[in-house]
């Protein structure tokens, strides 16, 4: 049984005086939910979370890490800075990464491989714009990004990783997926997966992001191959995301 999983990217987001405010929030009330929860702050602001986190036992994750363990890569940081700092995931392939920042799918490969060499989980994130989906090519490009790292690295690396969905037209907009447009996109990479090794699809977690409030959620996470959510605006308020995390609990 596929235990649910809800982690909340800040973005560039946050403060010393309000982060403090949002994770004393949520430990006060994560103890009783029935779901894996992360989150996902800025660099400049985990070792403030990790110390605030504690025993809490809400998960630290990290936007982006580089490719590269070490070395003359100004601006970057590697899998094992990210651990000493107590991370358990990191984000790899965020569309934000990919449209803005020009990162590749070859580029996404070696993060993912980077992270798990490093003892980190990737979350890999796939999706596709609205001109694709417009195109109908909605499957083509999740199928090629997925696929991007099962060819390199094998489908095994799967099932120490989460998969996470984000259509790049409904992140951050306010449009959602409906709950039945998600779980068919949900249900085609597990299937591409389960094409390969039935057990790893079957354990492997797929996460959907893009505009989930708590108004949707539950809708949302009842869908049967929706393992949770990758949440942005709404983590960033504990009430919202407190009731996102209670959806899928």
């Amino acid at each position: 049984m596929r235990r649910k999983f809800v982690a909340g990217n800040w973005k560039m987001h946050g403060t010393l005086q309000n982060n403090a405010l949002l994770i004393d929030a949520l430990k006060v009330s994560v103890a009783g939910l029935a779901c894996e929860v992360a989150i996902c702050p800025p660099y400049p602001y985990l070792a403030q979370a990790a110390a605030l986190l504690g025993s809490s036992g809400i998960q630290l994750g990290a936007q982006n890490l580089s490719e590269f363990v070490s070395g003359a890569y100004t601006g970057e940081v590697s899998a094992p800075m990210l651990g000493e700092f107590g991370c358990r995931y990191v984000l790899v392939g965020h569309s934000e990464r990919r449209a803005i920042y020009g990162e590749s799918d070859s580029v996404v490969v070696a993060k993912f491989a980077a992270a798990q060499a490093g003892g980190l989980v990737p979350v890999l994130c796939v999706g596709e714009s609205l001109e694709e989906r417009q195109a109908g090519k909605t499957s083509e490009v999740v199928s090629r990004q997925l696929a991007a790292v099962i060819d390199r690295l094998g489908v095994s690396v799967l099932t120490k990783s989460v998969i996470a969905y984000e259509p790049v037209w409904a992140i951050g907009t306010g449009v959602t997926a409906s709950a039945g447009q998600a779980q068919e996109v949900h249900q085609a990479i597990r299937s591409q997966v389960a094409a390969l090794d039935p057990v790893v699809a079957n354990g492997v977690r797929v996460l959907y992001g893009g505009s989930v409030k708590p108004q949707n959620a539950k809708e949302l996470f009842g869908q049967p191959d929706i393992d949770g959510g990758l949440i942005g605006g709404a983590a960033l308020v504990a009430g919202d995301f407190l009731a996102i995390c209670r959806a899928a609990g």
